[in-house]
């Protein structure tokens, strides 16, 4: 919780093909697309539930590691947790370094952002920290806009205004300070802005607390929330609906999902994250994938060591090469 942190790779077999493909007819995206591959998980007897872990989707049960993550503000009687918040205070620290020292070493971002844009709707990837991402997901009949994961409030402030858009809503998908940490700032700014996220999760600013399959409105864009416990316990993905507009569906992940990897398991088992990641496969191959780190030249090189004769893999680390030779997403 201290701030970015390396991911855990997969093997190239779940993701590595990621972007090869697009539906007919539709250009190029700076978006990743993923493949319909179930991560099938082995069967066998299941531990029951984690108590008080209510609000996890059917058929996913929280099942912690032997040193479960704890709340960080979680009271312990009439006083907190010393350690924990402890650990709160000085990840904060740790995160404001690291935000201190990304504007300085890359001020105009660590990467060259590409927006996706469709009929109706321009998502913008904002580049923070050292390789964080936010998005800027905006309905342009109305100018009504959403913020993904506003780490550094800077940055996304001067995006919200290049723009001239209005800002709605503020998605967080987990507590992390590299994902939450512009909250407070942004909700200070717009005060109208309404910040979503899991209550599972101490997620700075949280004023609406949402459940798994719930969605929220923001002008004409409809989001889904999907509840995806294992990077931590109230970790939540969302789905922006592209039907309306004529384009797919666009998978913002956080921590869940990136380009042939997923993160830490900080706060569930290896099986809670396999049936979080069942959910985002199943969302169908035309989605488009918006990860919250640029960890895709790591992931597929880290795959090749695994897989030394797949070509979907070797084409798609030659994309992510070149891309990153250009420091341009990916």
């Amino acid at each position: 919780q201290l701030g970015p942190l390396p991911n855990t790779s997969l093997p190239a077999g779940l993701l590595a093909a990621a972007g090869l493909a697009r539906p007919r007819g539709w250009p190029a995206r700076p978006g990743t697309r993923f493949l319909g591959q179930s991560c099938r998980r082995a069967a066998g007897p299941r531990a029951g539930p984690e108590p008080g872990s209510g609000g996890l989707p059917e058929g996913v049960e929280y099942i912690p590691t032997r040193k479960k993550g704890k709340n960080p503000m979680k009271p312990v009687g009439v006083a907190w947790d010393a350690e924990a918040l402890g650990v709160v205070v000085s990840g904060h620290i740790l995160y404001r370094g690291q935000k201190r020292g990304a504007r300085e070493r890359y001020p105009h971002g660590h990467s060259a952002p590409q927006p996706c844009r469709f009929p109706g709707v321009k998502i913008l990837p904002i580049p923070v920290l050292s390789n964080n991402y936010s998005y800027l997901v905006i309905d342009t009949g109305s100018g009504r806009a959403a913020v993904v994961d506003p780490s550094d409030p800077l940055a996304v402030q001067a995006a919200i205004e290049e723009e001239g858009v209005m800002l709605e809503a503020i998605f967080c998908t987990h507590k992390h300070w590299d994902h939450s940490g512009g909250n407070a700032a942004l909700h200070q700014r717009h005060s109208s802005c309404k910040v979503y996220g899991s209550a599972l999760d101490a997620i700075p600013e949280l004023t609406n607390s949402l459940e798994d399959r719930e969605k929220v409105s923001v002008g004409c864009l409809t989001f889904e929330a999907l509840a995806t416990p294992g990077h931590t316990v109230g970790h939540m993905v969302y789905v922006l609906d592209g039907g309306p507009f004529g384009g797919p569906p666009c998978l913002f992940s956080g921590d869940l999902l990136f380009l042939a990897g997923c993160g830490r398991l900080f706060e569930g088992s290896p099986e809670t994250m396999l049936a979080s990641l069942d959910v985002a496969v199943g969302l169908g191959e035309d989605t488009l994938l918006w990860p919250g780190h640029e960890y895709a030249l790591e992931c597929l090189t880290f795959a090749s060591l695994l897989e030394l004769d797949n070509p979907a893999l070797e084409q798609k680390l030659r994309w992510v090469t070149q891309q990153r030779q250009e420091k341009r997403s990916t």
